[in-house]
């Protein structure tokens, strides 16, 4: 395996923990557990900014005229980044919700 495929993978695996984390912090929310759901979007944050990080390296390979050679492996990696960022995003507006609507439920 070489350094691009390894970096590739390392993005994956750390984008694919970190969504693993912000859909549970969503059923955690969706049960009232909001301290739990926050520590789950935190532990999710920590994996997203190691592959940020390591996507931040190839970038910055790239800018020190180091050509990286695009493949689908770096495609599908950069995919994986792009899409938790969404999820993170709708996690936490969903544990908002969830939060107001408990709120709005002790009214009555």
């Amino acid at each position: 395996m070489d350094e691009l495929e390894l970096a590739c993978f390392q993005i994956i695996s750390a984008a694919g923990i970190a969504k693993s984390s912000y859909i549970e912090a969503i059923k955690e929310a969706k049960k009232g557990n909001f301290n739990k759901a926050r520590l789950c979007i935190d532990e999710g944050d920590v994996n997203y900014t190691q592959g940020h990080n390591v996507h931040s390296k190839l970038i910055q390979q790239e800018a020190d005229d180091k050509k990286i050679n695009f493949n689908l492996l770096l495609l599908h990696a950069e995919d994986q980044l792009m899409s938790v960022e969404t999820c993170k995003i709708m996690a936490s507006e969903l544990i908002e919700s969830y939060e107001r609507i408990v709120a709005l439920e002790n009214r009555r």
